[in-house]
């Protein structure tokens, strides 16, 4: 099969970590022709769900995503060569040894290279028992690292005290991965609480933004950006969506949650009371409804032009305009080195030799 990106001339910049369900696959969906090849989403699918397969496969052209299939059990529905899309796998490295060697199967069928997922919090082994590991999915999905984008997941960093302690452990695994020829390294984490319930609701609520607090503070090692999108990473939180109408709403720094509850009138009039009370907001784009396809549903519902819709429509409408607000941000001018890339002040990657050491000394731990 012909890779879906083959020929692009665009890099990636951005790679956000996205819950397999309908509103983040229907943001996606939604990306204009110019951002589709700036994007590399990865996506965790807990289901395996024909409807999921179909927009999987009406995506835009230009956008590969990767798909995590951890959570799913170890079964030959499961091989992602089997759904017949174009996808990039994503491997972790407690995997069994038959789903490495199918993943393999399902990277040389349509990019030619996997995804390696890293998570700081669980995969804490040191570097030569990582470094077996890493030689192990290699070996048996047939891969060699420069096939390889490296994921370094610090999942939940809700506060910043997550931030000071991820820092450190972040930069021992980055030591570490200097050591090897991967095609990329990234750096993703979660800054949305795992639950909205105990905010205030009927005004806007402004949250720090920790996950790229997080990332700025690395920007010296020019690793690249992910994040969990409008979605957090903590394990077993809320869907972003509510049971109340609820945006999570991406600004600099911060993300401002609406979560409207007002009674009286029909449930169309309060979401539009909601939408209204966003678009007159500072953080609201001077490019308005043009901003991304998020922007446009937003408004439409604040002149009363559509209905409230749903939970999944509510949080498609903030990823989608989350996904347009990082992306323009990580293109600025004044974001100097173009992220996902090792920068020119560091050690390139080469396989089988250590990097030079961070801050004086090499370090005996790989997470």
């Amino acid at each position: 099969m012909v890779p879906a990106h083959g020929g692009r001339a665009a890099e990636p910049v951005y790679r956000p970590i996205l819950a397999g369900r309908r509103g983040e696959l229907e943001a996606l969906a939604h990306l204009d022709d110019a951002a589709a090849p700036l994007l590399t989403p990865v996506l965790d699918v807990c289901v395996v769900d024909p409807s999921t397969v179909d927009i999987l496969g009406r995506l835009p052209a230009g956008l590969l995503p990767s798909v995590d299939v951890s959570a799913l059990p170890d079964a030959p529905e499961s091989e992602l060569v089997r759904w017949g899309v174009p996808l990039v796998p994503v491997v972790r490295l407690a995997e069994s040894d038959r789903r490495l060697v199918a993943h393999g199967v399902a990277a040389r069928a349509y990019a030619g290279r996997a995804v390696v997922r890293l998570r700081t919090g669980q995969d804490r082994a040191g570097p030569d028992a990582t470094t077996t590991a890493v030689e192990r999915v290699w070996r048996l999905a047939r891969l060699v690292p420069e096939q390889c984008d490296l994921l370094v997941d610090a999942g939940d960093v809700c506060c910043p005290a997550d931030v000071r302690l991820a820092e450190p452990r972040i930069r021992r695994l980055l030591d570490w991965a200097r050591r090897h020829a991967w095609r990329s390294v990234t750096v993703a984490a979660g800054g949305m609480p795992p639950t909205l319930a105990r905010l205030p609701t009927d005004e806007p609520v402004r949250l720090d933004r920790f996950d790229w607090q997080l990332w700025q503070r690395l920007a010296d090692l020019g690793v690249g950006y992910g994040d969990y999108a409008v979605g957090s990473a903590a394990p077993g939180a809320d869907a972003p969506g509510d049971r109340l109408p609820t945006l999570r709403y991406t600004a600099d720094g911060a993300w401002w949650v609406y979560r409207w509850s007002r009674r009286g009138g029909r449930g169309d009039d309060r979401f539009a009371d909601l939408c209204r009370t966003l678009v007159a907001a500072p953080h609201w784009p001077t490019a308005g409804a043009a901003f991304s396809w998020g922007d446009h549903e937003i408004l439409r519902r604040a002149r009363r032009g559509a209905g409230a819709g749903s939970a999944s429509n509510w949080a498609a409408w903030s990823t989608s305009h989350h996904l347009a607000y990082v992306l323009g941000t990580l293109l600025r001018p004044d974001r100097g080195q173009r992220p996902g890339h090792w920068g020119a002040g560091q050690d390139a990657p080469e396989r089988g030799r250590s990097g030079r050491p961070h801050r004086g000394g090499e370090t005996r731990r790989a997470g």
